[in-house]
């Protein structure tokens, strides 16, 4: 079983796919004949084709647009923005094409397709260029949004993406991209759509995470009795998950990477509250970039959480 690191096993996954399925289309700005800014698809066009790894004019609503009509007439496309702040300019088209095709059509159309987009901040670079607004799509209804936390599970849950009847974000967190390799199988496995993973037992505390703030969490744990829940799907929500967390340590404390007000974080709070009130034992928390603007290089170590500051949650809500 190869180490591989999350750049080598989404290339992996996509590689997979398009030689099982040759419906599978790939289309973005310089995904082709450069691989992608990040090279994650690096060398598909070599071996596939420029028919089906698609380099396009930078364009993202024509993307979305183009990628929308081949999923409808029954091709599978990948399209990739190039990152999670670019998508903006094409939200028109996932929100009010892509989510609603099957509704709007009751049934008899379906719309397939796969944005792949890197997310997430702890690069150091430009403006839009380290976004975390995953909140704002989990708030459309047909949309699902899945964010992989390391390579095996990358692989698992593209897979599982690429197969699905529906539209997907897959957010791909660009500071994990090779930061880590884990041992990534070389054959077919789907990690379920929809499922939450407990990446840590514990008994006194939950902590909620996704994306590349479970590594932070994950460091910051070190010395309590904490459990993990890694999301991986953020909308659906895996609700059986937390609830079943929280309900065995009565506390939970959620660490996003996004700003707080009206976060993801929220949702997932509100449903613990209505759900399990009576097992709580303390007020959840959330720990969370501040409400300002993505900041500049200088500044984004303060601006995400870290190690300290989610300790300091947990001893908060260790006291009660």
């Amino acid at each position: 079983m190869a180490q591989l690191n999350m750049v080598q096993a989404i290339n992996q996954a996509l590689a997979d796919e398009m030689a099982r399925d040759d419906r599978v289309v790939l289309l973005g700005e310089d995904v082709g004949r450069d691989g992608g800014v990040f090279r994650v698809t690096d060398g598909l066009q070599d071996r596939f084709g420029a028919e089906r790894v698609l380099d396009t004019p930078l364009c993202e609503s024509a993307i979305m647009g183009a990628a929308i009509g081949m999923a409808a007439y029954g091709l599978r496309p990948v399209p990739e923005i190039q990152f999670m702040g670019f998508t903006y300019s094409a939200f028109e088209q996932l929100f009010a094409h892509a989510a609603r095709l099957r509704s709007r059509s009751r049934g008899r159309y379906s719309c397939p397709l796969v944005v792949r987009t890197p997310y997430g901040g702890g690069i150091k670079a430009p403006e839009l260029h380290e976004e975390s607004t995953e909140a704002i799509f989990c708030h459309i209804p047909g949309l699902k949004v899945v964010v992989p936390s390391g390579p095996y599970n990358a692989k698992g849950l593209l897979l599982a993406a690429l197969r699905d009847p529906d539209p997907v974000l897959f957010l791909e967190p660009t500071r994990l991209y090779r930061m880590v390799k884990e041992e990534v199988p070389e054959g077919d496995y789907q990690l379920e759509l929809g499922k939450a993973r407990v990446a840590r037992k514990g008994s006194a505390v939950t902590v909620v995470a996704w994306g590349s703030m479970l590594e932070r969490v994950l460091r910051a744990i070190d010395g309590y009795d904490a459990e993990v829940i890694d999301l991986l799907t953020l909308n659906p929500l895996d609700l059986e998950a937390l609830l079943s967390s929280v309900q065995k340590t009565g506390r939970a404390v959620i660490v996003h990477e996004a700003i707080k007000t009206c976060g993801l974080g929220a949702e997932i709070a509100a449903t613990l509250a209505e759900e399990a009130m009576l097992h709580l034992r303390a007020p959840i928390l959330r720990v969370t970039a501040p409400d300002v603007p993505v900041p500049l290089a200088k500044l984004i170590d303060q601006y995400l959480p870290g190690p300290d500051r989610i300790r300091a949650a947990l001893d908060e809500v260790l006291k009660y």
